[in-house]
């Protein structure tokens, strides 16, 4: 037997891959602290996890409708509307096996062979390789910490060719945590807008966890409402990693292909998490603000003892709760006997000296970066640093 080659040429998530890494480190008997995975470290909200309670009493147990119960998408819709000024009709709305998968179902919908798919610089880990499955070629725009990991209009124009069909970033962005403007974004859409075959895919999942301003939407900007996919879920605002949902608004035509791209491959989405879907939508967001509140702080913290640690050239992050340093000042040196040439060199050093797990930035396309997250407490990462502090100094 032979492994397709699709599935040869498809690289493992490097996030799961040192989270798994640590995992087994940790069994050996390692006290490793991990600052690898994007995952809130806050439970589910009791009132959440009461309506699943409830829909399982309820006898939630069957198949649900392929793109999301229409109670939850009369939610979901509400929830646009309400925070993101959108207008979505349920039949522009399809419900996922979260955002990944949604993301994956737009792509697929989009993307024929040979077709060019712009990312901005860091990205996603999972976005190239979900345009590398449906055949598209990835461009990148490179971006660095001198202009907040964010694209001017001037590279987004020199980016697009005939070939181009979708612009895809996420803000608040993973992993640099930098979070687009209304007027960026606008100025952005001025180039977008002479080029209307290319859809933006705009990757909200980090929404509410911002920091002073709040997100603006491109399908917001006007005159790109028609030419933007929104992307959203419940995993990161409400502590709900494990629940997967997530959703789409865009417009008809790519909600109707989306559902039935699904309905071959997943059909819809766990009931249960469906009904606590509806709870968690309804409910005002200021229920959520302690966690981002916690963030915040955090962020504040990490801050002020990253800046501490020579060679690490950052930037304040506004949203998500990521720090995306450049690391590129050890390349060429010598620690403890090891030679540093690349950021994964320098993260698997310090997996192996401080006992620390971060991701090396070449997955999200930042071959210079690190990724670390602070979705753990402050005592968690008041060790974590004072590790890396030591193992670098």
């Amino acid at each position: 037997m032979e492994i397709s080659k699709r599935l040869q040429s498809l690289k493992p998530s490097a996030t799961i891959g040192m989270a798994a890494k640590a995992r087994e480190l940790r069994a050996a008997g390692k006290d490793i602290i991990s600052l690898s995975l994007g995952e809130p470290d806050f439970e589910t909200p009791d009132f959440i996890k009461s309506a699943a309670i409830e829909a399982i009493h309820q006898n939630y147990n069957h198949y649900s409708p392929i793109g999301g119960f229409e109670d939850l998408k009369k939610a979901i819709s509400n929830k646009f509307r309400r925070d993101n000024g959108l207008d979505y009709s349920t039949s522009q709305i399809v419900v996922s096996t979260g955002a990944k998968q949604a993301i994956y179902n737009v792509i697929m919908a989009l993307v024929n062979e040979g077709d060019e798919v712009i990312l901005p610089v860091p990205y996603w880990v999972s976005y190239s390789d979900i345009v590398g499955l449906a055949g598209g070629k990835v461009v990148e725009i490179e971006t660095g910490v001198e202009q907040d990991f964010k694209i001017t209009p001037e590279q987004l124009e020199k980016s697009i060719t005939e070939k181009t069909k979708v612009l895809m970033y996420s803000s608040p962005c993973n992993p640099s945590g930098s979070v687009y403007s209304a007027e960026e974004l606008a100025a952005l859409a001025e180039v977008l807008k002479k080029h209307p075959k290319i859809t933006v895919v705009s990757d909200e999942i980090y929404e509410f966890i911002t920091y002073g301003e709040k997100m603006a939407s491109m399908a917001k900007v006007l005159g790109m409402y028609e030419q933007t996919v929104t992307i959203n879920g419940l995993a990161k605002g409400y502590a709900m990693t494990g629940w997967r949902i997530g959703y789409i608004g865009a417009p008809e035509k790519i909600a109707k292909a989306c559902e039935k791209l699904q309905g071959q491959v997943t059909s819809g989405t766990n009931s249960i998490a469906q009904r606590a879907a509806i709870t968690a939508l309804e409910a005002d967001p200021s229920q959520l603000r302690y966690m981002v509140d916690a963030f915040e702080r955090r962020r504040s913290l990490v801050m002020e003892m990253a800046t501490e640690i020579p060679g690490f050239k950052l930037t304040k992050p506004q949203g998500a709760f990521y720090i995306f340093p450049d690391v590129s000042a050890y390349f060429g040196k010598e620690l403890k006997g090891t030679k540093i040439n690349s950021a994964n060199d320098l993260a698997m050093f310090i997996l192996e000296e401080a006992e620390v797990a971060c991701v090396a930035g070449e997955a999200f396309g930042s071959p210079n970066c690190i990724r670390m997250s602070y979705a753990s407490s402050e005592e968690t990462l008041r060790e974590a640093f004072a590790r890396i502090k030591k193992a670098l100094s």
